[in-house]
């Protein structure tokens, strides 16, 4: 199968937006998937998750690694299985969620989404402009200021303008071979880090609670797979309808999950050495004061290539997303638009603002919730055999098959709302014990305390979706379509 030579080649401008990849132009094989994962989960920053077990939830190294298992391979084993839609419908996952939730009704989760991708970049991106402040003062001596800052941010996102603004091929060919480079500079470091652990200490760490095990598996789900869940379509639409989807979820849990689990686990042995990697505002600084000064400039460059694998990844998603919420205009423009809001976030958390981490983490806890619950109605609709026409994902007009009631699907869009109400009921947004911006009344039991707001939003959305939805074989696209005989296959 041959390849597009205009919306799919490496180096060239990606010329398709959301509209459905025809089998003419299918290509690649489940492995990208692997690559595509890996490059997402290098970044150094995965070392703060491992630390935050042992510091915060009480946990010995061995708990620790278990979670890390659990957790990363599991939450993107869900991100390969939601994938498949990509792979059956050719679209990105927000486009194909219209088929869901109705060409209106699929405009709140769309806007979430895209806020979140929003808030993740900005986080990255000035986490990177941070990492290369240092890199720049360690070799050159040079000093923070003003002008230096916005370059740094601004070289930062030229970067990510360059690979996600070209589009899928060049950032599958990217993903790959960076992953190699970064992956190899991130062992280097982490053998470094390894030598700083107080092993007597590591050693002597008692074992926590079971519960805390429970509460620490969910909380490394929904700082790595649960995020990235409603992207996994958006990489896998350029593929083959005959690749079997379990290679896909294979492909999607071991990508994401070897380099997770290392960084995870490597995190705990930190901290139960030294618990300030947990507690640091800036993470980058806590770890480069851990290494031998040599080592800065090797470790800096790792954290920063590993933070660029992973913006242009949310960057590319987050380009097709503002297209299905409605802009008209080319996916690279989309991907413009979103990193002048990058670099606007940017200046305002390094120049502007007092406090950077609390605000926005605080921010993006709350919309893990409504994320959440598109997961739960979006994957009992995937299980019920769902196939997609592509004309009618494309038709917002009261014409389209998937207009529905008023452009509402009413199981999904209630399933999702509730789910919502019921996740909130459960969830703490906070920056201290003294800045609560949210809590749900029903924040302080044991599901709430130990911050599962999102997963009972994911239980409750597919709970009433599988209640309310529609049944399995309904779900099949119109056999008068123009497409209908390979959306039937790829369905069963």
């Amino acid at each position: 199968m041959t390849a597009s030579k205009t919306n799919d080649r490496v180096g060239t401008i990606e010329t398709r937006g959301i509209e459905p990849v025809p089998d003419s132009e299918r290509h690649g094989h489940a492995g990208q998937m692997f690559w595509t994962w890996f490059a997402a989960n290098i970044s150094i920053l995965g070392l703060p998750l491992g630390a935050t077990l042992v510091a915060f939830r009480g946990l010995n190294i061995w708990q620790a690694a278990l979670v890390a298992v659990v957790g990363s391979f599991g939450s993107f084993a869900l991100v390969g299985a939601l994938s498949l839609a990509g792979k059956k419908g050719g679209a990105p996952a927000l486009t194909l969620s219209r088929a869901v939730f109705g060409q209106r009704g699929n405009a709140g989760p769309t806007l979430i989404t895209w806020l979140s991708r929003v808030g993740w970049e900005t986080i990255t991106t000035t986490t990177a402009a941070y990492a290369l402040l240092a890199l720049l003062n360690t070799a050159f001596g040079v000093g923070r200021g003003t002008v230096l800052t916005l370059v740094c941010l601004l070289f930062f996102i030229t970067c990510t303008l360059l690979i996600s603004g070209l589009g899928h091929a060049t950032i599958m060919w990217i993903n790959k071979w960076a992953t190699v480079v970064f992956g190899v500079l991130n062992l280097i470091v982490m053998g470094f880090l390894v030598a700083t652990v107080d092993w007597t200490r590591v050693l002597d760490t008692p074992a926590g609670a079971t519960s805390g095990v429970v509460a620490g598996i969910g909380f490394i789900a929904a700082g790595t797979g649960i995020g990235w869940a409603n992207a996994g379509a958006d990489y896998a639409r350029y593929l083959p309808r005959s690749i079997p989807g379990r290679r896909l979820v294979v492909a999607s849990a071991f990508g994401a999950g070897i380099p997770l689990v290392l960084l995870i686990s490597l995190g705990s042995l930190l901290a139960a050495g030294d618990g300030t990697l947990a507690t640091s505002s800036d993470p980058v600084a806590a770890i480069n004061a851990m290494l031998p000064s040599w080592m800065a400039i090797p470790y800096l460059v790792a954290a920063f290539g590993g933070l660029l694998m992973s913006n242009h990844l949310s960057t590319y998603s987050a380009g097709l997303t503002m297209i299905t919420l409605g802009l008209r205009v080319p996916r690279a423009l989309a991907v413009t638009f979103d990193v002048v809001l990058m670099f606007a976030g940017g200046i305002y958390f390094m120049l502007i603002a007092d406090d950077f981490y609390g605000p926005f983490s605080t921010f993006l806890t709350l919309l893990a919730v409504p994320i959440s619950a598109w997961i739960g109605v979006v994957a009992v609709d995937s299980l019920r055999g769902r196939s997609y026409d592509p004309e009618a994902i494309m038709d917002t007009r009261s014409t389209s098959r998937y207009w529905y009631t008023g452009g509402f699907h009413l199981p999904a869009v209630l399933g999702w709302a509730g789910a919502i109400v019921a996740g909130l009921l459960f969830t703490k947004a906070s920056t201290s014990a003294d800045d609560v911006w949210f809590a749900g009344p029903l924040s302080d039991t044991w599901l709430g305390v130990n911050g599962l707001g999102w997963a009972i939003a994911m239980v409750v959305a597919g709970a009433v979706y599988a209640v309310c939805g529609p049944r399995r074989g309904s779900l099949v696209a119109d056999p008068s379509s123009s497409s209908s005989a390979s959306l039937q296959e790829a369905a069963r």
